[in-house]
């Protein structure tokens, strides 16, 4: 025969605590485990075993007894979380505001940034400490970017000018992107390059054989992203005319073309002013000094950096011209055009908040 459990002191409560823990569920905006809580405590107030009310509710019958017994110790006030165990707080707020204050507004006598064991001596923390500072604001001493703001006396008239062709081309006419990526390396591996395996990465030797270099000249079309291309060995006001001599013969007679082109010298030649009078439907259009972030092509370069030449292995600059041209060949067969979506109100309202930012900081 089994002896009886302990018994357990019934369990009552008042109209206001049935208010309130029938708000509890009720509300969307309570907690679930509060809301959990308060049904387990409405359940044993209506004179339900704790078994009973363990399968009703589907909850262990630990966590009945638990929240029973608090609501009998401590009422409502018992469903609450109490304070979790644990060391107290040793870093303060004003902790926290010197490591900041100091990482922003000064630097270290010996280096040129703070690290993180070089911060903790001078304020007396922990480098753990001084990292999860650190990384609760988004402060990465070690972290460099670099920027470079233009100089161009006709800045704001430039941007308005490419930026309008981006966003409302003319009719009638073809809005190229042209510049060069010029001193493009054959290279070539100093030993075999071992190919990826099921856990191992393609492995390559980090020094190279130098087989050459070339000259790709490229032009972007901003409506479709077609590209046309042409390399040369030299980077002249020579073979820029003859680019825009081929231009000149794919593109449809009865087009336009603005051509938008950074500010390099081979572009303003007294060959090249000679030449563009005798050609009348090619207007060319200049981004400002240092904004060849303003030019598209650069972006389509970019595509051709990583995909192509980067982990390229190239043993003369015939082979490297051939990889080029059968990678511009394959881009022309599914051309992706680069979307311009920034107006030139809102690129010149940024550039003038940078300008604040830096004047304000007492650059």
């Amino acid at each position: 025969m089994s002896r009886p459990g302990p018994k357990i002191p019934p369990l009552s409560v008042t109209d206001a605590q049935r208010a309130a823990l029938e708000g509890w569920v009720r509300r969307r905006s309570t907690a679930q485990a509060l809301a959990q809580r308060s049904r387990i405590v409405l359940e044993c107030a209506e004179g339900h075993s704790i078994m009973e009310v363990s399968r009703r509710l589907r909850v262990a019958p630990d966590t009945v007894r638990t929240w029973r017994r608090r609501f009998l110790e401590r009422g409502l006030d018992g469903l609450s979380d109490e304070p979790r165990p644990g060391v107290p707080r040793k870093i303060t707020d004003a902790d926290v505001e010197r490591v900041i204050v100091k990482t922003l507004e000064e630097k270290p006598k010996n280096a040129t940034h703070w690290s993180t064991r070089s911060m903790a001596a001078a304020t007396g923390m922990s480098p753990s400490a001084i990292s999860r500072i650190w990384r609760a604001f988004a402060l990465a001493p070690h972290r460099t970017q670099t920027s470079l703001l233009s100089t161009d006396p006709l800045f704001i008239d430039k941007v308005r000018d490419v930026v309008g062709l981006y966003l409302d081309p003319p009719e009638k006419a073809l809005v190229l992107c042209v510049d060069e990526k010029s001193q493009i390396q054959a290279l070539d591996r100093s030993q075999p390059v071992l190919p990826m395996v099921p856990g191992v990465p393609e492995r390559r030797s980090h020094d190279y054989v130098r087989a050459g270099t070339t000259t790709l000249f490229a032009a972007l079309e901003v409506a479709t992203g077609k590209v046309i291309g042409s390399l040369h060995r030299r980077h002249r006001a020579v073979e820029f005319k003859k680019f825009l001599a081929k231009l000149d013969q794919e593109v449809p007679a009865e087009l336009e073309v603005h051509l938008i082109l950074d500010n390099y010298v081979t572009h303003k030649t007294p060959a090249i002013k000679k030449w563009l009078p005798a050609h009348p439907r090619f207007h060319l259009h200049f981004t400002p000094t240092s904004a060849s972030w303003l030019n598209l092509v650069e972006r389509w370069f970019a595509e051709l950096t990583q995909k192509k030449l980067r982990r390229g292995v190239h043993r003369s600059v015939q082979a490297l011209e051939r990889d080029i041209r059968s990678w511009l060949a394959d881009w022309n067969e599914h051309p992706r055009p680069f979307v311009w979506t920034k107006t030139a109100d809102e690129i010149l309202d940024k550039v003038a908040a940078y300008c604040r930012r830096i004047s304000d900081s007492g650059h």
